[in-house]
This record gives C-alpha cells, sequence and structure tokens, in this order.
C-alpha cells in the first residue's frame, strides 16, 4: 500500500495532529456531545436521583423506588463518560499512526463499542420512562431532574447511534481501500514477456517473428570418413 494512500478515515503517511481539523469534525462534535449526555445523566442521577420520605431514613430511588433503576443509569453514563475520553484521544492519534492493522483495531474498537453502547442507552432509556410512568408517590421529588435523565438518555440514544455510523463509514472505506489498492504489477507492452517471466537464453527461443522451432532441411548424412562410398558404374 502507498504511504500516500487513506485508510480508515485517515492518510497513511503518518500526518501530524491538526487541532483545527479535528474539531471540525463532526464525529469529534458527536463525541463531545455523549460526553456532556453522560455527564447530564449520570450526574443527576447521583445528586437527585435519591430520596427519602418523612417515615423512612433510607434513601430510595426516585424511578418507583426501583435502586438497580439508578445504578444503571449510573453504571452506563459513567462508562460512557470515560469512553469518550478514550475515543476521543484516540481519534487524535489515528492521523499519526501509519499502521494500517493498529487502525483497524481501533476502528473496530470503536464501532463494536458505539453499537452496544447505543443498544444500552435505549434499554436505559425505555427503563427509566418506564419505570417513572409506574411512580405513584412523587412528593418530594425533583421532577426537573427526572426528565433530564429520561431526555438526555434518549439523546444519547442518537448520538451514539451518529457515531457507530460514522465508525462504520471508516471499517468500510479501510476495508475497500486495502481491497482496491492492490493490484499486480502492469506489464510492460513493448515486452515480448511479461515482466516476471525470464525466456530462456536458447537461440532457438529468441523472438525472431518467425515460429520458436524449425525443422532443419532434410541433409543426406554425411559419411563419417570424409569419403563416399558410392562408386561410379564402369562402361
Amino acid at each position: 500500500m502507498e504511504s500516500n494512500s487513506v485508510a480508515y478515515g485517515a492518510s497513511l503517511a503518518g500526518a501530524g495532529f491538526d487541532l483545527i481539523k479535528f474539531i471540525k469534525q463532526p464525529q469529534t462534535i458527536i463525541r463531545f456531545l455523549s460526553w456532556v449526555f453522560a455527564i447530564v445523566v449520570f450526574a443527576s442521577v447521583t445528586a437527585e436521583g435519591y430520596v427519602n420520605s418523612s417515615a423512612e431514613h433510607q434513601v430510595k430511588c426516585v424511578f418507583n423506588r426501583n435502586d438497580g433503576a439508578c445504578h444503571y443509569g449510573v453504571g452506563i453514563g459513567v462508562i460512557a463518560f470515560l469512553a469518550c475520553v478514550a475515543f476521543l484521544l484516540a481519534d487524535a492519534l489515528l492521523p499519526s499512526m501509519s499502521n494500517a492493522q493498529e487502525r483497524k483495531y481501533v476502528v473496530m474498537a470503536d464501532l463494536g463499542f458505539s453499537g452496544a453502547w447505543t443498544f444500552l442507552w435505549f434499554v436505559c432509556f425505555c427503563l427509566m420512562a418506564d419505570q417513572w410512568s409506574k411512580t405513584q408517590d412523587t412528593s418530594g421529588i425533583p421532577t426537573d431532574a427526572v426528565h433530564a435523565i429520561i431526555a438526555f438518555s434518549f439523546f444519547s440514544i442518537g448520538s451514539w447511534g451518529a457515531l457507530t455510523y460514522f465508525a462504520l463509514v471508516r471499517f468500510r472505506q479501510g476495508v475497500a481501500d486495502a481491497t482496491q489498492n492492490y493490484a499486480d504489477p502492469a506489464g510492460d507492452p513493448t515486452s515480448p514477456y511479461p515482466t516476471t517471466y525470464t525466456p530462456p537464453t536458447y537461440p532457438s527461443f529468441q523472438n525472431t517473428g518467425q515460429d520458436i522451432y524449425q525443422q532443419p532441411p532434410f541433409v543426406p548424412n554425411p559419411d563419417p570418413s570424409g569419403q563416399s562410398s558410392y562408386q561410379p558404374p564402369v562402361y
């Protein structure tokens, strides 16, 4: 593969880091938004997702008193927050990687994680919305925080779905580039033989415009002694 070819979203020449170009990339913008959405979800659940009633001292999750729902939201949000930071660094280092195999692993990890978290955010949204619809006693519950958790869980589905799409495009681009850039060496039209074929050195195999093999004309076998045994008749 040539050094100036493109694989998995960047040139294989090992270009330096361009901050302006990196910031303007749609993938960077969406990843940053996903990072913000994750902060809103897990921070809201941690700060205002647990309340206690006047009759008990132990705090319970505001989503139908289901602590599992709050734990799920915090876990998904924290992991998504850390993953966004890691993949932002990977996106920044990707143009400087001149090894296509290393880029392939980074893009495959991005594709797999983004696809998985798109599904997990969908589960989070469905779980939070369902548990909130089943909550009967909403007194003392900060409803604004609850609505923010549900809304930003829904927004995260779209943002991580977009990241999955961009990762899939980069992966397909890398596979297509690796396939198209491989080709047999072009033959020399002025050469009578292929570039990978070395002709024999026998004279009869030279390209003289005639048949490769020619049968010599018929000649009588000469006398090995240098004299003919034929004697003319005497009259």
